[in-house]
């Protein structure tokens, strides 16, 4: 990994800690536009305490300000709505207006399992040999197909087939015996947010896949949909970046 590349990862996963809290954002290229991301102006204040920002070029350009100071994970696939496949996915934004947008680091999805499997493997395999070209860190966000239950079984194979293309790490979804995951991927892990569950729920989720082994958490709808946002990304980036209890990140997810 050539010295771009390497700072370009250093300003998602902080050197220090080993870790890193990315606010996901991304949900309204496939359809899925839960109503906090309605509001705009809602996300601005939770920039703050983000390691790292995951989402679209359309959002990054139209609701970021560009003096706000945070790396960008820009996500360059799209296909589909969520009414239709999925899977079927093409990469949509050139490497020459991600350069231009200044990202950090770029993503795609992988669907394992899924009709368009080969596909969205070439497509990473695609933004790899750009990353490589360009020193720019490539994330693979791991889906698996309809009928793959989401278990460490089908999550360890989607993760570690992700690292064998080349990915510099990877986005998969907590599951039992996480542990699992981890060990098989030689690629850093983060953990998906996933749909929104009590904040308990996700605080302990949070914690549980750092406990087992992923370096941080890419969170969206169990933040930006909470009753207290704020409190609940700094309730998040205490159990990421200082190992804190659940007990006590409920505390200051309560305090806002």
């Amino acid at each position: 990994m050539d010295w771009g590349m390497k700072n370009r990862l250093s300003r998602i996963i902080n050197p220090k800690s080993g870790h890193c809290v990315m606010l996901a954002v991304d949900h309204g290229y496939f359809g899925n536009v839960p109503g906090a991301l309605k509001r705009f102006e809602d996300l601005n204040v939770l920039f703050e305490y983000a390691d790292a920002l995951m989402l679209t070029r359309g959002m990054l350009r139209n609701c970021v300000p560009a003096e706000v100071d945070k790396p960008i994970v820009l996500r360059v696939s799209a296909g589909a709505s969520m009414l239709k496949e999925l899977s079927n996915e093409e990469i949509n934004v050139t490497i020459d207006d991600a350069i231009r947008l200044n990202v950090s680091a770029i993503t795609c999805s992988i669907f394992i399992g899924g009709e368009y499997e080969k596909q969205s493997i070439m497509n990473l395999s695609k933004l790899v040999n750009w990353g490589q070209t360009y020193g720019i860190p490539v994330l693979a966000v791991t889906a698996v197909g309809r009928e793959m239950v989401r278990d460490a079984r089908y999550l360890g194979m989607a993760s570690r087939m992700a690292a064998e293309m080349g990915a510099t790490f990877v986005k998969t979804y907590y599951c039992e015996d996480f542990e699992e995951v981890t060990s098989i991927c030689p690629a850093p892990v983060v953990i998906a947010g996933g749909r929104k569950i009590p904040e308990r729920d996700a605080l302990q989720m949070a914690k549980n896949a750092i406990d087992k082994g992923a370096v941080g958490v890419d969170m969206g709808r169990n933040i930006f949909q909470s009753d207290k946002p704020v409190g609940m990304i700094k309730a998040v980036r205490e159990i990421v970046h200082n190992n804190a209890s659940v007990d006590d990140a409920f505390e200051i997810y309560q305090n806002g």
